[in-house]
């Protein structure tokens, strides 16, 4: 790729091999001196970043791009002398995967508390897996790659556990009265909580398009009082079933019977199939495949896709940095929210819990370590 070379300009691509790397930062050492003209390839499942003189200048689609920058071939060599012959005009391409990521693992490491309407205060344990992508690349290198060369799944996924682990106490304690009802859940609560958890991820460019919950396990004596609550169902079950063992019978009854005998069982041969079929229908969804288009996050109006700004209103959609609290586009320079008048320096603090004085996120509704429900953050 000639990164380092005198003469020569840069021709700038990279694959991932691995399939795991997020981000790949070219020079991989560090820094450098980039020059005018080099050339850049981004393929269809990559974008490209690039910082130059220590700032975001410029996010690149899929295709060919010219680079432009002070650096001359041997003439930046002959003026940074007084450097020891090292441009201070630095820059650096960051490669970015903007394919979906599966199989990525979420679980909670040690029992959560939960407050169920019948048994009590019990501990749960959960685990499933989650799909993430990464669709605002110049906010996820700024908030949390940094400078780093390499930035794989692995380095993200336990902060992410951590956030969704969090998210999925606070939807349970909301959501649910008692665990004995949770196996008829499981989508709902999948579905509920992907979508609780888009505001958080959206924070740091990334988004999760699919979540999924495989199992959630309370402790051994809480699965006997459960195993001891389905027994007690089976009454229910064999009741319906005399009613069905009736109606058979009655059937049969119709068969053995005279010629009245006969045709009543004709008339019922002839109506079961379209009853069995109407009830065993299901309804299909008709899925419309279109291509949905673009909208501005501001004012919802139709966009190009690879629009910077809305035209409508003038939002700018290339995010750089997030305000913490409205979540509004701000620009690289900002120092307060345009909406909102938050400060961009002012970090979320975390929350600790009144009851036990367990650490929270800044957003949870009930603790992790008790269940007890905490005061809700202050909008």
């Amino acid at each position: 790729m000639g990164t380092n070379n005198v003469v020569f300009l840069e021709n700038l691509e990279w694959f991932d091999d691995t399939g795991q790397e997020l981000v790949h930062r070219l020079p991989e050492e560090g820094s450098g001196e980039i020059k005018y003209g080099a050339q850049l390839t981004v393929r269809e499942s990559q974008a490209g970043v690039f910082f130059y003189k220590g700032k975001a200048v410029g996010a690149f689609g899929p295709g060919r791009h010219t680079l432009k920058t002070l650096n001359i071939p041997l003439l930046t060599k002959i003026a940074s002398l007084p450097w020891g012959g090292t441009s201070p005009l630095r820059a650096e391409m960051y490669f970015i995967n903007l394919k979906v990521f599966t199989n990525l693992k979420w679980g909670t490491r040690d029992p959560v508390a939960f407050k169920d309407s019948e048994l009590g205060l019990i501990r749960l344990r959960a685990f499933g897996v989650f799909n993430l992508q990464v669709v605002q690349p110049v906010l996820f290198v700024n908030s949390l790659v940094g400078t780093q060369g390499i930035f794989t799944t692995a380095e993200i996924e336990e902060y992410l556990n951590r956030v969704i682990v969090s998210r999925f106490n606070d939807f349970m304690g909301e959501k649910i009265d008692s665990i004995l009802n949770l196996p008829s859940k499981y989508d709902e609560l999948s579905q509920g909580l992907s979508e609780r958890l888009t505001e958080d991820f959206s924070h740091f460019g990334i988004r999760m398009t699919h979540l999924y919950i495989n199992a959630i396990t309370p402790p051994p004596e809480v699965q006997q009082a459960i195993d001891d609550r389905s027994r007690m169902g089976v009454f229910d079950d064999m009741n319906k079933l005399m009613q069905m063992k009736a109606a058979m019978a009655m059937e049969k009854a119709s068969e053995s019977e005279g010629g009245s005998g006969m045709g009543m069982g004709t008339g019922m041969g002839l109506m079961m199939p379209a009853m069995f079929a109407q009830y065993f229908a299901t309804a299909q969804p008709q899925t419309k495949q279109h291509q949905a288009d673009a909208k501005c996050p501001e004012c919802d109006n139709t966009i190009p896709a690879q629009s910077k700004f809305c035209p409508d209103c003038g939002h700018q959609l290339l995010v750089f940095e997030q305000c913490p609290r409205c979540s509004k586009n701000l620009t690289p320079t900002a120092k307060f929210c345009s909406r909102c008048g938050h400060s961009v320096e002012e970090k979320t603090a975390t929350k600790f819990c009144p009851n036990c004085g367990n650490e929270n996120l800044a957003e949870a509704v009930f603790c992790n370590e008790c269940g007890e429900k905490m005061r809700k953050p202050d909008k």
